[in-house]
């Protein structure tokens, strides 16, 4: 069995004078991350494509909680543009975050391409993430308990990554898809930790996810896809202030352990940050370098862990 904590949301401290970047902050699970966030005190970035739906969830929360210190900032992270401008930006400002939640994400929607080729759900969902982490990472490495938290799920089992297939041209499904996008994330989290580690950076790299979730990420998915969807839903899918709890328990508690799965726990049940080992594919180190160095390539990004300034 997994080893489960007790900790809930209502032991998320204080966190009063740490900056915090949240990706994909205007909808679902970002924005329930950035709320309990901003509630402590936290300064949150809200990363987001939509910067109109951006500006509408800002005040909608400063409606709660008005002295809430939220800054809406503009990345698509399918545009590796962007994402150079966001972190251009952040640098320009002297902004020094103390987390990055790399939590922004798409799922079961066409097949379509980015710019560099690649299926758009894998850009968006890991390479636009690591482009983001390793442009920051310099910034980050000043940071107070600085970590990279990158939410993935537990359909990484079900991915099935091909590096001579970017494009997903000899096959495509679009909920196949999102599980290679997660997949894809699993490796790149794990394999940052090793060159963090062997780095002796202060950066951790640490891989939440939040379990079934009433979300609406799967709203472009096929009408059958959705029928299943719903019907799991009833039953399995965590409301997202309680889905949430590993995701902010890894972003701010320094006992979250690296290496490991930190989910919520059995169904049916109030959340717990629950450690789960990886298995299958997430475990092929070859697999993880070779993606490594795959997404170094298409993103012009060579993300080398830096040590702090004195």
């Amino acid at each position: 069995m997994p080893d489960t904590t007790t900790w809930s949301i209502d032991d998320l401290g204080d966190q009063t004078g740490r900056t915090l970047i949240v990706t994909g902050a205007s909808s679902g699970l970002g924005v329930a991350i950035t709320r309990h966030l901003a509630a402590r005190g936290a300064r949150v970035i809200m990363a987001v494509r939509d910067t109109g739906k951006g500006d509408r969830v800002r005040s909608q929360l400063r409606a709660v909680h008005p002295k809430a210190d939220l800054e809406v900032r503009h990345v698509d992270l399918l545009d590796l543009d962007t994402v150079r401008r966001f972190a251009d930006r952040l640098h320009a400002d002297g902004v020094t975050p103390d987390v990055l939640v790399n939590n922004g994400g798409i799922g079961t929607v066409p097949r379509r391409l980015s710019p560099q080729g690649v299926e758009i759900q894998l850009a968006t969902n890991h390479l636009g993430h690591f482009a983001l982490t390793g442009l920051l990472l310099d910034r980050l490495t000043a940071g107070r308990d600085p970590a990279v938290v990158t939410v993935a799920s537990g359909l990484y089992r079900m991915g099935r990554l091909d590096l001579d297939d970017l494009a997903a041209e000899r096959s495509y499904s679009p909920g196949g898809a999102y599980a290679t996008s997660k997949l894809a994330n699993v490796l790149f989290g794990l394999e940052l930790d090793r060159r963090l580690r062997a780095g002796g950076s202060p950066v951790r790299s640490l891989l939440a996810h939040p379990g079934m979730a009433k979300t609406d990420l799967d709203r472009s998915a096929p009408p059958s896809a959705r029928v299943v969807g719903t019907l799991l839903g009833l039953v399995l899918r965590r409301p997202i202030d309680d889905a949430v709890t590993p995701i902010l328990y890894a972003a701010t508690e320094t006992a979250a352990p690296t290496g490991r799965h930190i989910g919520p726990g059995r169904p049916l049940r109030r959340a717990r940050p629950t450690f789960e080992t990886f298995s299958g594919a997430a475990t092929d180190r070859h697999l993880a370098t070779r993606l490594w160095s795959r997404s170094a390539e298409l993103t012009g990004v060579d993300i080398t862990p830096a040590l702090p300034r004195h």
